[in-house]
């Protein structure tokens, strides 16, 4: 066989060959087991993230720190989270940016409850002034804590909290009585409440604090702005289905350990938000809140950090 002939029969088998999917990427998503993944693991369920033209692989995680740890290794390119991490991964260099709401409490739908237990016999707001209540420290619960009971009129002095980090530990210590208050999110408040604690307050008229949030690393996002665009419209999807009937979807908050198995049954679904970004004022007051507590000492650029322009 000449040369001739060998070439072009590889300029043959070449034409020949499948070629790879158009912009197919595959990005990698760092998700903790709340309900604020559910519109990801729907996107998944309906084909979405393939229609988009991208590739999802979930690692699960256990803990917000196993999460961050990943991020920062960049063993994983996005996840969900809240600003105050944002604030945190970007106080050097800018690593991390917010590129939607995740979950953003809603009329009858809290995301995070301060909770009494049964046997402190507190059932008021102004119980808890001067009370420990347990929270994770330095986190987005310990944040809320603050700005709700500050907007029920507490001072500083007035708010007590006491570091419980794990959320077994504070569910086990209200359950005994040892611990009198602590704030837990949905839907493993309801479970305290079945258990015999008492809902003193939530986030529900307070959808500024309690928010999650879509994050990317920047270094993906620069990299290849059209898969988070593809992920993002994926979500909006997901998200409109959702809304539209959660009922549908029950098997996924089993399989994907959302909602805690005594609960599946009687457990409301919360709305979930249509494609936005945290505003301005939402990420200063956070910034703030960092700054009050020592946790930061430097402002970090809202502009650099929030990317709205990767919605759909």
């Amino acid at each position: 066989m000449t040369k001739k002939v060998i070439a072009l029969l590889l300029v043959l088998l070449v034409a020949c060959a499948p070629a790879p999917a158009k912009g197919t990427a595959t990005l990698k998503i760092a998700v903790l087991p709340i309900i604020d993944t559910l519109p990801m693991y729907i996107a998944q369920q309906e084909g979405l993230f393939e229609k988009h033209g991208v590739n999802v692989e979930f690692i699960p995680v256990a803990s917000a720190p196993e999460r961050d740890q990943l991020l920062a290794a960049g063993q994983a390119d996005g996840t969900v989270n809240e600003t105050l991490a944002v604030m945190l991964f970007n106080k050097e260099t800018i690593q991390m940016q917010a590129v939607r709401y995740a979950l953003r409490p809603a009329k009858g739908y809290g995301h995070f409850f301060i909770l009494a237990s049964g046997e402190s016999g507190i059932t008021s707001v102004e119980e808890l002034k001067g009370v420990e209540i347990g929270v994770s420290q330095g986190t987005v619960i310990e944040y809320v804590t603050d700005r709700l009971l500050q907007a029920e009129g507490f001072t500083a002095d007035e708010i007590k909290t006491i570091a419980v980090p794990k959320i077994p530990d504070r569910m086990s210590l209200l359950a005994s009585g040892e611990l009198q208050a602590g704030v837990m999110p949905d839907p493993l408040a309801s479970l305290v409440v079945a258990q015999g604690g008492v809902i003193v307050a939530d986030d529900s008229a307070h959808p500024e604090y309690g928010f999650s949030v879509i994050s990317f690393r920047k270094e993906v996002i620069d990299a290849n702005p059209e898969a988070v665009k593809g992920f993002l419209a994926a979500i909006e999807e997901a998200t409109a289905l959702l809304n539209a009937d959660s009922s549908k979807y029950k098997n996924v908050l089993s399989e994907q350990n959302l909602v805690p198995p005594p609960l599946l049954e009687s457990y409301q679904t919360p709305p979930f938000p249509s494609a936005g970004v945290p505003t301005e004022a939402e990420w200063n007051d956070a910034l703030n809140w960092l700054k009050e507590k020592g946790i930061l000492t430097i402002d970090i650029s809202y502009a650099d950090s929030v990317n709205p322009s990767l919605l759909p």
